[in-house]
């Protein structure tokens, strides 16, 4: 495998590496982006249109609020509507994660956020909503934008995906008059909505990777390669959701948190020392051991299909910049030539099974360290 750091050199025993570190987009001025067609009283998730809202309330006390037993705190919710109106909702709002939650990793936490069940949420695009994830930017927004972009690109691998909705976020804190500058935010699908989409539930079991849906788990472990992600683990939960019919059914693997993938490659992001990686912009396949080359024929195939939507994915997202786009096209030009050369693709996908790499090593993840 040859690693890139565009004007050096080096050879090494994995996957292509690109570096994104100095990729810098350029964030525009809230545009409609329309990546699929916009139904005019569809649901939160039914759109790509870029929604402004704004939180209003002790949002201080809220973000400041970042131990293991946060609270819930009062928020006022306003977004702009279609009609350029503007709807306000009462929820309740609480700090979450774990890494990211920590204030010396980054500036903002992620947040929950309750939805309040009434006739206005009813009347709203939040109105299928019992609550839902915000991610807020950690070390700049772009990285925010490029952790969407993932969730859009699983989109199109399978439905058993979560779906995300970019956001603009003013933040109108009472107590404080000065008024901050807007940032982008992704919404991130509750699970149990996930799970009921595809008409399946949410649970959480202890089980082995190889006990999981065989052909959702290489099409999520495949993924997981593609974006340079080594931040999951199906024994651990780790970023890793399971759904499934009932507790005896088939459990399907749905990930998420994206921003330790070298596609994002957010500078505080770095892969686990037990993988002996020098960077998350690296790639390694981390799925379990299959000797049997051929049980992969479906998984290539799949993704060569979609090779047309995902570079247009990029190619026609209004907020990314040309400098970032050709570094995305470098890195999937590597995950293609890789599918192409059957040698080379071999060897990557099977590398759990040599005993002396570090493909089948299980990690806790950050939450745990």
């Amino acid at each position: 495998m040859k690693m890139f750091f565009f004007s050096v050199f080096l050879f090494i025993s994995a996957s292509t590496v690109y570096l994104f570190q100095d990729a810098q987009p350029f964030l525009r001025k809230a545009p409609s982006v329309k990546l699929n067609a916009p139904g005019e009283n569809g649901g939160l998730f039914e759109s790509d249109e870029l929604i402004n809202i704004t939180l209003q309330g002790n949002i201080n006390e809220l973000l400041n609020d970042r131990s293991d037993n946060m609270s819930l705190h009062p928020v006022v919710l306003s977004y702009t509507q279609a009609d350029k109106s503007t709807l306000s909702l009462r929820v309740n709002m609480k700090t979450r994660g774990h890494f990211r939650r920590l204030s010396e990793n980054c500036s903002y936490p992620p947040l929950s956020i309750q939805f309040i069940q009434n006739d206005t949420l009813a009347s709203s695009i939040f109105r299928e909503q019992e609550k839902t994830k915000l991610v807020m930017p950690c070390n700049g927004d772009e990285y925010v934008i490029r952790e969407w972009l993932v969730y859009k690109l699983y989109n199109l691998v399978t439905p058993k995906s979560f779906r995300a909705r970019l956001v603009k976020i003013q933040l109108d804190d009472l107590k404080n008059k000065k008024e901050s500058s807007p940032f982008y935010g992704i919404l991130i699908e509750e699970e149990n909505q996930m799970a009921r989409r595809n008409r399946l539930s949410a649970l959480e079991v202890k089980i082995m990777p190889e006990q999981t849906e065989p052909e959702t788990f290489l099409n999520m472990a495949v993924f997981q390669y593609l974006i340079g992600n080594t931040d999951w683990s199906v024994q651990y939960l780790q970023n890793i959701k399971l759904i499934a019919l009932d507790s005896q059914g088939l459990k399907y693997t749905v990930p998420y948190d994206f921003d330790h993938a070298g596609m994002v490659s957010a500078p505080y992001a770095k892969p686990a020392p037990e993988l002996n990686m020098l960077s998350v912009n690296e790639r390694v396949y981390r799925g379990y051991c299959i000797k049997d080359f051929k049980k992969f024929d479906s998984v290539i195939t799949h993704y060569k299909s979609m090779k047309q939507a995902i570079y247009d994915l990029y190619r026609n997202c209004p907020f990314i910049n040309e400098k970032y786009k050709k570094r995305v096209f470098n890195y999937l030009d590597d995950f293609y030539k890789t599918l192409d050369n059957k040698k080379l693709c071999q060897k990557e996908f099977t590398y759990p099974c040599n005993k002396n790499g570090t493909g089948n090593v299980v990690i806790k993840g950050l939450k745990d360290q």
